[in-house]
């Protein structure tokens, strides 16, 4: 069955080698359908032997200096999706298992005999370039729950907070209230009914997927074992959206673009202001995720573990 690949990628120098692996990696590279927003000076060509595998490939390229950020971006990606049966959203610096498709298909196929409104997600276990040449480090029989960092706070004018990966000792995916951005897995249907908000900037993106995606009856999933892997920063040079050099060549400075992101998640997460398609859900309300997360985004509380029971 097919599945639709979103990748955002920003001056990123691991975007092909990226693609290259997902494809030398996949049970069925036929069956991928990547799209690419490459946010880079010069557009770029792929290796020829990683196309010809491929279903198809979807390309284009913006100049930095025009680029609005990581949401904008991904909300572009998006679009570009034709029916596909699955969705897989990750950044431009990733490594794979072998098989890493057959296994996030048959892991989503079983949740969803449950919710067919099923996620996997999560900040997936890290891989280092030594010498040039990729190294896992997984973490065997653990699902790498996400929660909100010990020091998170709700400001009373922010509700963006910082999260990081708890290792979990499991033999099933646990349940979750967070998703990763840069790795995310489910069906294309998320595409319409969770569509990507491109007035956001960076900051908060996935605290407003996570929650308008629960509000509308999608249930989020960190399976144990996960096949995909993220290069962390440290690992090679990559410019960022938000650097000076950057910015001295563009209209709009990105402090301009996060101020406007910021006005979006109040106005969504304390305000709860009607945003349309790009608002919550009515399947789930606020106070049900509060009961559930732990994340009480109405008295800006968090419980103290704010991990889903």
């Amino acid at each position: 069955m097919s599945i639709f690949i979103s990748i955002a990628s920003y001056r990123d120098p691991r975007l092909w080698a990226t693609v290259a692996d997902a494809v030398a990696q996949a049970s069925a590279p036929q069956h991928l359908h990547v799209c690419i927003v490459d946010q880079s000076d010069t557009p770029s060509d792929p290796p020829a032997d990683c196309v010809s595998r491929l279903g198809s490939l979807r390309y284009t390229h913006v100049h930095h200096r025009f680029s609005r950020g990581a949401c904008w971006a991904r909300s572009i990606a998006m679009s570009c999706c034709q029916s596909e049966d699955y969705f897989l959203q990750i950044d431009a610096h990733m490594a794979f298992d072998a098989g890493w498709d057959e296994r996030l298909v048959t892991q989503l196929e079983a949740l969803s005999a449950d919710n067919p409104r099923a996620i996997l997600s999560t900040y997936p276990a890290p891989f280092e370039l030594v010498d040039g040449a990729v190294q896992r480090r997984p973490f065997p029989g653990q699902a790498l729950v996400l929660a909100p960092k010990p020091e998170a706070r709700l400001a009373e004018d922010m509700p963006v907070l910082a999260f990081h990966a708890v290792p979990h000792a499991a033999a099933a995916p646990l349940p979750g209230c967070h998703v990763g951005a840069g790795c995310l897995f489910t069906r294309t249907a998320f595409i319409a009914e969770v569509p990507y908000d491109p007035w956001l900037y960076f900051h908060g993106e996935e605290q407003n997927l996570a929650v308008r995606a629960w509000t509308r009856g999608w249930d989020i999933w960190h399976m144990p074992d996960m096949p995909i892997y993220h290069l962390y920063h440290g690992g090679h040079d990559r410019p960022v959206h938000w650097s000076p050099d950057a910015d001295a060549h563009r209209d709009t400075q990105w402090w301009s673009l996060e101020k406007q992101s910021r006005a979006r998640m109040r106005a969504l997460l304390y305000e709860r202001r009607d945003l349309g398609a790009y608002g919550l859900g009515e399947a789930r309300s606020l106070d049900d995720f509060a009961a559930f997360s732990g994340i009480d985004y109405t008295r800006r509380t968090l419980r103290p573990t704010a991990a889903p029971r």
